[in-house]
């Protein structure tokens, strides 16, 4: 019987290794341990064993029952640890947290699609910016009194957080050349209080056109279709001659408010308009900063602030709006 218990040990040690899953244990363990099982086989037939032989054989079947359990055990565990729940497919889903556009990036991608749509391109520059292309390269030497429009943050003598997007006009004409025609959106820093209508840090969009025979009617043309676009057909739009030291001749556009119609409010100063941009024709020393002949090429730029478009679309009274993360706020644009 000795040499019987072997072979059955190395039969259960085999089939133990041998099992894949719970259910395939639990069939082992009933063979093996259960009322009918093999071990009870041998108890049973203990009896029929010579007296003096029966205590030996005794404890080895109860050494082995004992191994046989704890080994079980041991497999069961391992086998829940590599157990892989089961997914319902046919269940639905969990609903995520489901997000929706800032009113200032609704803006800012409406007014990119309208200007792609005229068949500009789309161009970035760094937040980081030298004085070089910041002021000097845009007709704005140490010594200019216009530096005083841009109140700017400096890292430094030679660095400072950018303070317009202008500095992407020189960036794109230096690598790609005229003609180009492009928009450039993004974030420009100025040293400023932060309020109601005054923020440190905000969006602007810098538009660059430049070919031959580039005129001031082509400008007013293409930035009324603009506001007409984001304001309404009904919304008028003029011109008033102003100053920049990278345009000449330079321009402030314009609209009707459009809150009261241009009949005067308390949003528009009752004056019945509002002030939306800045452009004008490119300066030729700007040209001239990057190598290209102003007698043989000309063009237009302009720039404007996505929060105040933003603020007069939607009547936002206060630009701290944009940045709070207020869901009362947010879902008022989903």
């Amino acid at each position: 019987m000795l040499e019987e218990l072997k072979r059955f040990e190395a039969e259960v040690d085999t089939a133990l290794k041998g099992v894949k899953d719970p259910e395939g244990l639990e069939q082992l363990r009933l063979r093996f341990l259960g009322r009918k099982g093999r071990i009870n086989e041998f108890f049973k037939r203990l009896g029929r064993l010579p007296v003096e032989e029966r205590p030996k054989v005794g404890k080895i079947l109860n050494q082995l029952k004992a191994r046989i359990e704890s080994t079980i055990a041991s497999r069961r565990s391992e086998l829940k640890e590599q157990e892989v729940p089961r997914i319902d497919l046919t269940l639905p889903g969990r609903m995520g947290w489901v997000g929706h556009p800032n009113p200032l990036s609704l803006v800012i991608d409406e007014i990119i699609d309208f200007f792609v749509g005229l068949g500009f391109t789309v161009e970035f520059g760094p937040e980081i910016e030298t004085d070089w292309y910041n002021f000097e390269a845009l007709n704005i030497p140490p010594y200019h009194p216009s530096r005083e429009m841009f109140s700017s943050f400096y890292l430094g003598d030679e660095l400072l957080l950018r303070s317009h997007t202008s500095p992407v006009q020189i960036r794109v004409m230096e690598r790609k050349g005229v003609p180009i025609r492009f928009i450039a959106p993004g974030p420009v820093y100025r040293v400023d209080k932060f309020d109601a209508t005054h923020s440190p840090f905000f969006y602007q969009i810098e538009g660059l056109y430049v070919d031959q025979e580039v005129s001031f009617a082509e400008l007013k043309g293409d930035l009324e279709a603009f506001a007409k676009h984001i304001f309404g057909e009904s919304v008028r739009v003029r011109f008033f001659p102003s100053y920049f030291p990278f345009t000449e001749p330079s321009a402030e556009m314009s609209i009707s408010c459009p809150i009261c119609q241009g009949k005067g409010c308390r949003v528009c100063g009752d004056s019945g308009w509002l002030e939306i941009l800045g452009c004008g024709m490119v300066h030729p020393n700007v040209f001239k900063s990057v190598g290209i002949d102003p007698d043989r090429y000309q063009g237009y730029a302009f720039g404007l602030g996505a929060e105040r478009i933003a603020m007069i679309k939607y009547i936002i009274g206060d630009i701290r709006l944009f940045y709070e993360n207020d869901f009362r706020f947010l879902d008022q644009f989903r």
